[in-house]
């Protein structure tokens, strides 16, 4: 009972749409050959009852290679099963055209009646709803119940049957028929639907990131453009007045030199800028992001309001990360955000279901390879992070940032620590 349990843990959402789609339509055609295929041998005898087997199993063997190759087909992994579904078809028609001249004209038996009735009946339902499967248009996987109607209502008059009977058997097929061939139809919409789902909250997180860079890019043209322009104008000057031998050289060059230090400094209010993240604004967003993905967050615990900003900055990143990781990976159906006051320290732990089988084992979970990052942000102001599961299926990420007194604030620490390089933003 372990094995199934993981491996089916171990696929996404889609996956898990995918593999419940193909199975259901392998069903009806295992479902096909006991409730007609072996029942027929009893009331037919052991060489008509046979046969009659035979023939259903080869026909629930074409439906259930005929599922498999549609469904790889409707997700393009395949071409289309042009000549499979046409040889279902033919196959479907000769059985049914078989089990009524079985009806009208073998032993005048009432279990041999009945036994033939149950084959036609089957195999022109099942039949026509997997060919849906394999159709691109839903007017035509319609059509195809139809045509099977039409074709059982003129055989059925022409093995001389009465007129009401035939159209009653006819309707029966008609009506069955459309049932299965509307759900092939919505299951392969359902699918499709899923898959271009998860296809979008994918391009939704990358558009996410690209759209930050491009912010980030903005900014920083806009700050070094202008100061980068005005300094090669000077520079260049400054050359021309050194030529001449004018003193104005030097005070050009000075101005060159303000300049390029003002241009620096502007640079790092832009990374700082960049690097922080207002707790309660990272809180809410991630829980807006995370239920329009179909995930339940529950954020509880103290307010952020009051703590100190580096702290909030801090957390905010875990939050923005952890959040992230959260769509990319797994497949989460709820996730818990709690953040505690204690007494000198606040702890903020991210808790979410959903860990796939890969991740559990190895311990990485859907932290991803942003916990170095976020433990390096922490570790300026003395944080820890830890991360790892908690459960079958269960993922925690727990951040620990200590309180500062009052006679040794924040401010003081990125004081003394070295300036970071700007191109440490971009990692």
């Amino acid at each position: 009972m372990r094995m199934p349990g993981r491996w089916w843990r171990h696929k996404s959402t889609p996956e898990k749409v995918e593999t419940y789609t193909r199975w259901s339509f392998h069903f009806f055609a295992v479902m096909e050959f006991f409730s007609v295929g072996l029942t027929s041998v009893a009331p037919l005898g052991a060489r008509l009852g046979g046969a009659v087997m035979l023939v259903v199993a080869v026909h629930a063997a074409l439906c259930f290679v005929t599922v498999s190759r549609s469904v790889d087909w409707t997700r393009g992994r395949r071409p289309q099963p042009t000549g499979l579904l046409w040889t279902l078809g033919a196959a479907t028609a000769a059985i049914a055209a078989a089990a009524l001249v079985l009806a009208e004209h073998g032993p005048h038996r009432e279990e041999v009646d009945t036994a033939a009735g149950g084959v036609f009946g089957v195999i022109l339902i099942f039949g026509p709803g997997i060919i849906a499967l394999g159709v691109r248009s839903r007017r035509r996987a319609f059509g195809l119940s139809g045509g099977f109607a039409a074709g059982t209502l003129v055989v059925a008059l022409a093995l001389g049957a009465p007129a009401l009977t035939a159209l009653f058997t006819a309707l029966i097929v008609l009506i069955g028929g459309v049932f299965i061939a509307f759900t092939a139809v919505f299951s392969v919409w359902l699918l499709n639907s899923v898959y271009e789902l998860d296809e979008a909250r994918e391009t939704r997180t990358r558009l996410a990131v690209a759209e930050e860079r491009l912010r980030f890019g903005r900014d920083l043209h806009d700050v070094m453009g202008r100061n980068l322009a005005v300094i090669a104008l000077k520079s260049e000057l400054a050359v021309q007045l050194a030529q001449r031998g004018r003193p104005e050289a030097v005070s050009q060059m000075v101005e060159v030199q303000r300049l390029a230090q003002e241009s620096q400094r502007e640079v790092r209010e832009v990374v700082r800028g960049y690097r922080k993240a207002d707790l309660g604004a990272e809180l809410a967003g991630a829980q807006g992001v995370l239920e329009a993905a179909g995930i339940a967050c529950t954020i509880g615990g103290s307010p952020a309001a009051g703590l100190p900003p580096a702290v909030q900055s801090a957390l905010g990143w875990v939050v923005r990360e952890a959040a992230t990781n959260v769509l990319r990976h797994g497949d989460a159906r709820r996730c818990t955000v709690r953040l505690r006051v204690l007494e000198g320290l606040v702890v903020l732990s991210v808790e979410n279901d959903g860990v796939r089988e890969a991740a559990e084992e190895s311990g990485s979970g859907p932290a991803g390879s942003g916990l170095a990052g976020l433990r390096e942000r922490l570790s300026v102001i003395d944080g820890t992070l830890e991360a790892g599961p908690v459960g079958r299926g269960l993922f925690r990420l727990t951040a620990e940032i200590p309180l500062p007194s009052q006679s040794t604030p924040y401010g003081a620490v990125p004081a003394a620590a070295p300036q970071r390089p700007v191109s440490e933003v971009t990692s």
